[in-house]
């Protein structure tokens, strides 16, 4: 499997890139995921960001933002951590 991955209309990202971003072992993913622990957003690009797929995930005080193409390709990445503080409110929305 390419690390992401369109299957009908879905979008499917490798878990090992997830845990990788969120600076987790993949066992702890998996359980985390398993108990509603991760939570995730996927944003279609419109306009300038067209065929453009923004995936982000959330645990605990972290977030990990992957952008795709229309083929899988992974064009960005990026982590936020904010330590001992929660996420703010703010990068849980869309485009924020």
């Amino acid at each position: 499997m390419k690390p992401v991955e369109f299957r009908d209309g879905d979008l499917e990202i490798d878990a090992s890139v997830i845990a990788e971003g969120l600076g987790i072992a993949l066992p702890v993913l998996r359980q985390q995921m398993q108990a509603g622990k991760i939570t995730s957003l996927s944003e279609r690009g419109v306009d300038a960001d067209l065929g453009r797929h923004r995936l982000t995930f959330f645990w605990e005080h972290r977030r990990f933002r992957v952008v795709v193409d229309d083929s899988g390709a992974i064009l960005q990445r990026s982590a936020l951590d904010f330590g001992d503080a929660p996420l703010p409110d703010s990068t849980r929305r869309p485009g924020g």
